[in-house]
């Protein structure tokens, strides 16, 4: 149920609203608009509508959610969310992107990889310091050591970072690191990590599952919401089909959908989508195209000596010449980079 609250309404006709819900044992779950304050209640639904709250001073009208998911829902917060990280904000008309390599494989490697993002225009990086392998045998990362690589980056070039968790042992670890934590396709119904991750302060990247529907994104992302931490980004990185020519099939109906049914940003990720390079510019474009609030790109000095996804890794000047590509896009398409 959202309890859409009168222009001006005072504190204490809303704090009587959250009272009530409180007294039945319910959640009460507020959202503040430039004109509207909106509490979202969450909890036993026949206890909920007992209490008249469309007659209760400051109560403008009471509206049922029918859909699963309550507190990601554009009905609960017409508004959309804009998420800062470090001083880059998604959601906005700014067209964040995201680069960085795989997996950390060294310092001279990140640190190559760090500067030539910084250099080209990126806003943020991205490297792996947990890899979750379909291999036991394959590299899974340098773990703690990745994550001081990633660190000694971000102090050169100043890009806020975006690094996986894949175990909820490691969350306060990453924490400490990382400006964004990033939820795997692989984890995105990892509920045990989704709920950890919603009690952190650190903004979340939860990307969708191989073979998941968008209401089971979005529904992953209401437990981390639930969970306290409102700034979630989702992404759209492919989904598993019939197709073998590409890793995965991306998804572009994805983004505007996203944003019909929910207020929260969400970004691409074409180089997981295709798992080939030369695909990467004209999905990069594509994205930008359907409203997208940004991608992220896998990028490393030596694709071919990559010891995590080379071959959908761009190299440092192909990168750059993409950069230069979105920027020409962006302004007739009423956005910047």
């Amino acid at each position: 149920m959202m309890i859409v609250m009168k222009d001006g309404a005072g504190e204490d006709q809303i704090t009587e609203v959250i009272e009530k819900l409180r007294s039945v044992g319910a959640e009460a779950h507020l959202s503040r608009g430039q004109f509207k304050t909106i509490i979202g209640a969450i909890g036993d639904r026949e206890k909920i509508f007992e209490i008249p709250f469309a007659a209760m001073p400051g109560v403008e009208e009471v509206i049922p959610i029918m859909k699963p998911y309550k507190l990601v829902s554009r009905e609960f917060h017409p508004e959309g969310t804009v998420v800062n990280v470090g001083g880059v904000r998604l959601g906005e008309d700014q067209f964040v992107v995201i680069a960085g390599p795989c997996a950390v494989e060294s310092e001279s490697q990140m640190l190559a990889a760090a500067k030539a993002a910084k250099e080209a225009g990126a806003h943020m990086l991205r490297g792996g310091a947990f890899k979750p392998r379909s291999s036991p045998y394959s590299f899974q990362g340098l773990g703690e050591e990745g994550l001081r690589l990633l660190d000694r980056a971000r102090d050169i070039t100043g890009l806020p970072i975006v690094t996986e968790v894949v175990d909820v042992r490691h969350v306060v670890m990453v924490s400490n690191y990382a400006d964004m934590l990033q939820i795997g396709a692989r984890n995105m119904q990892n509920f045990l990590l989704l709920r950890e991750v919603g009690m952190q302060s650190k903004p979340v990247m939860l990307k969708r599952g191989l073979s998941s529907t968008l209401e089971e994104l979005l529904m992953a992302a209401e437990y981390i919401v639930r969970g306290g931490n409102k700034n979630v980004v989702l992404c759209e990185r492919g989904i598993r089909t019939f197709e073998t020519a590409t890793r995965n099939t991306l998804d572009l109906s994805a983004v505007p959908l996203v944003k019909k049914y929910s207020h929260l940003p969400i970004i691409v990720d074409p180089s997981h989508a295709t798992g080939k390079r030369e695909a990467i510019p004209a999905l990069s474009r594509g994205a930008l195209a359907v409203g997208a609030d940004g991608v992220m790109i896998e990028i490393h000095p030596d694709p071919q000596a990559a010891l995590c996804d080379g071959p959908q890794s761009l190299g440092l000047e192909e990168f750059r010449t993409l950069m230069d590509e979105l920027r020409a896009v962006a302004p007739p398409l009423g956005r910047t980079l």
